[in-house]
């Protein structure tokens, strides 16, 4: 049996009856949304059938949906052959057609079907040809049942799997939506087979988490940072509510807890900390104020510094206003040159004409980059001695999609890490070449975990 070939969704399963549960704010039926944004980007052709006679509002709504979530319309009869009459737009697809009716319209589309499509029924009582891990996939199946929409991928995955063989790998991922957004338009997460044989499942809560995690061999998501809780319902305002691993507590000389420390001039010192410094909050993503920073110039400036603690100290340095953007994807590494914050003396001009206070920004909406074009002549990067540096952060850190800034340090030359991020968006790389080493990176991690684990 081939793989998943297409997708139709039937207008059944997409809008409510009148018993049914409306969400979104384009009527969708529950499951609906997730399903769409799911495979909209799954490198799988997704069509929306519907039977002649529409109302115009339902015609209207139908089209606005297909146009948000990249869909071909069909319109279809119960005589139609649904196989034949897919195959005029979505040409030269081979394997298995999906499609997915309504519980109370799943007497529909019987009588020329073919063995190349799959019925699958939604909201029937009983789920056919299931067992522990999800889902029995045979060559002979012709139809099939579930209990939400939302379970649609796991089928499709199941199939793929099946068809592709045992170099499949499926790989779950969740992630915050910006993020898999990102990463899913520029056709990261197929839930067809990629060119190195990984299949995608999108993960989710609300169903039972544990058949899902028998489908996959892998997990990818975006950890918070080093954070492992966060307790909100605690009175402090500061370190107390959240619980961070071990490896960031080992870093307590450079972190501080409170600017009205006394002793806070001697443990820069102690650091050998100087002046200018940016101040950045520990918690580095996953909550709203995570990026809010500040550069200072004098010590007494720390006192009320409008910067969430607990909070990290690094020295300002003078580097040309030039970020060099390191991508680590397995063992390939990628990078793009970026403007970046001003020299020194340039931004204590900028905080004489405030009385030299400190300077506040959002590295995200409001960072002070210079305004001078970029001159890369300005330093020599040392391109092998930043590749000896990824390599060692991977085995450091054990780490295998990562990104790190560098900057080059004005006079010393010195070649300076000031931040690293696991799993990065790497949209600087073109996508021909960032996707093709992203799957590559992740299948040698899941093969090399298994030979481990042989």
């Amino acid at each position: 049996m081939g793989g998943v070939r297409g997708i139709v969704l039937d207008s059944s399963v997409l809008f409510p009856s009148a018993d049914d549960e409306v969400i979104g704010d384009a009527g969708l039926s529950s499951g609906a949304e997730f399903l769409l944004r799911k495979l909209r980007y799954s490198s799988i052709p997704i069509g929306i059938s519907h039977e002649q006679g529409l109302s115009r509002s339902k015609e209207c709504l139908l089209k606005e949906v297909a146009k948000t979530y990249l869909c071909t319309i069909f319109c279809l009869s119960p005589e139609d052959d649904i196989s034949s009459k897919v195959s005029q737009i979505w040409e030269g697809k081979d394997g298995r057609l999906i499609h997915v009716v309504s519980w109370c319209r799943e007497d529909i589309f019987q009588k020329k079907n073919g063995s190349h499509v799959v019925k699958v029924i939604v909201g029937s009582a009983e789920r056919e040809a299931s067992n522990d891990s999800g889902y029995a996939v045979t060559a002979e199946m012709l139809s099939i049942s579930i209990n939400k929409l939302q379970e649609l991928p796991l089928l499709v995955c199941s199939m793929n799997t099946k068809a592709a063989g045992e170099e499949a790998l499926a790989v779950g991922y969740v992630m915050k939506p910006s993020r898999e957004e990102d990463f899913a338009k520029r056709g990261s997460f197929p839930l067809c087979p990629t060119q190195n044989g990984l299949i995608f499942l999108p993960l989710n809560y609300d169903l039972p988490i544990s058949s899902q995690l028998q489908l996959v061999d892998a997990i990818l998501h975006k950890a918070t940072d080093e954070i492992l809780a966060v307790d909100m319902a605690s009175p402090s305002e500061n370190s107390d509510k959240v619980t961070f691993t071990r490896n960031l507590q080992e870093l307590q000389r450079m972190q501080v807890d409170s600017f009205d420390d006394p002793n806070l001039e001697q443990r820069l010192a102690e650091a050998k900390l100087r002046l200018p410094s940016i101040v950045k909050p520990q918690v580095a993503c996953g909550v709203s104020d995570a990026h809010s920073m500040a550069i200072v110039f004098k010590v007494d400036h720390y006192k009320n510094l409008n910067v969430p603690l607990p909070a990290v100290v690094q020295e300002y340095v003078d580097h040309s206003s030039l970020i060099y953007k390191f991508y680590a994807l397995g063992g390939k590494v990628f990078h793009a040159v970026k403007k970046s914050i001003p020299n020194a003396d340039t931004l204590m001009n900028l905080a004489a004409e405030k009385g030299l206070k400190p300077l506040h920004f959002d590295s995200l909406k409001s960072l002070p980059v210079s305004k001078e074009q970029l001159n890369v002549d300005n330093h020599k990067l040392d391109l092998e001695l930043v590749k000896d540096a990824a390599d060692w952060l991977r085995r450091t850190l054990d780490l295998t999609i990562f990104g790190f800034d560098v900057v080059i340090q004005e006079g010393s030359g010195d070649h300076v890490i000031v931040d690293v991020n696991y799993l990065p968006s790497f949209k600087e790389v073109p996508d021909d070449i960032a996707i093709p080493a992203f799957w590559d990176a992740l299948k040698e991690k899941i093969v090399s975990r298994k030979n481990q684990k042989a």
